[in-house]
Parts: structure tokens; C-alpha cells; sequence
């Protein structure tokens, strides 16, 4: 068992992992919560790939809970040479594609930061005709809201 190590997006992967290489050989890279990665580290990842020969593994979300690409992962979705999804299911059986934010109420929301820290417990898979559908109802209330 190896501990993971942490990344921000100051770290140079590419150079941490040329380091690392000093320790011993590395069967693989694996990045969890890829989203988060800048475009740079993108790019270290396809040169540690193509230049030390060492598969890299990244897991993370496509898009945030208004269904709007992370940019991690939009630059891995253009510089990765192999994507495998892997698949959850929405409460209704469809495939889920999106990740809702739920409220502490267990509504959904639909404005706020890209990012939260904390609360996974939060989000919710659906899939996209059901994120629509409770979209659209929470707009509904805010329009009349705002009407009233």
C-alpha cells in the first residue's frame, strides 16, 4: 500500500513524477478528481504518458452540477487518447449524466459557486431529463417568487 499523495494546481506533475522515478519504478499514475486539474497538468499527464512510458489513470466528473464542463476535465476529454465511462443509473433507471446539487431541504439548486467544499453528501446523479425537469421547477418558483 502506497499513501496518495496531494496536488494543487501549482504542482508540476510532470516533475513530480520524473522525481518520484528516483524512489523506484511507478506501475501507473492515478489522479482522482481530475475536474480539478489546470490545463498544464493536462499536458504533464499526456508527457508522462508519452515521454516516461507510464500509464496514467484519471477519475473524476465531466461536469458540475449546472452541467457545465469542469475545465479539467474538458482538457482531458481533448488530450486523452482513450475515455471509458463509468456508468451510474438516476432514480427513474436512465443512464446518469448529470450531478445535481440538492439542498439540506433535498431541493435542487441551480446558481451558486462551480466549486463547494465539503458536502458530497449533496450531489445526486440523474439523468438528463430528470435534471431538466426539476430544473425547470425550481426556476418556475423563483419566477414566481419574483412575481409575487
Amino acid at each position: 500500500k502506497n499513501p496518495a499523495d496531494t496536488y494543487n494546481e501549482d504542482t508540476n506533475i510532470y516533475s513530480y513524477v520524473k522525481n518520484k522515478l528516483q524512489e523506484g519504478p511507478l506501475s501507473c499514475v492515478l489522479v482522482d478528481e481530475a475536474q480539478f486539474l489546470t490545463y498544464a497538468q493536462v499536458r504533464d499527464l499526456a508527457r508522462v504518458a508519452d515521454q516516461l512510458d507510464i500509464p496514467v489513470l484519471a477519475y473524476g466528473l465531466r461536469t458540475d452540477f449546472k452541467g457545465n464542463l469542469f475545465p479539467g476535465s474538458q482538457y482531458l476529454l481533448a488530450w486523452s487518447e482513450e475515455l471509458v465511462e463509468i456508468k451510474t443509473i438516476c432514480s427513474c433507471g436512465r443512464k446518469a449524466t448529470m450531478n445535481a446539487r440538492m439542498n439540506h431541504a433535498g431541493g435542487m439548486v441551480i446558481a451558486g459557486d462551480q466549486v463547494e467544499i465539503g458536502g458530497n453528501d449533496r450531489y445526486e446523479s440523474m439523468c438528463r431529463k430528470c435534471f431538466m425537469v426539476k430544473a425547470s421547477q425550481v426556476e418556475n418558483m423563483q419566477m414566481e417568487l419574483i412575481d409575487a
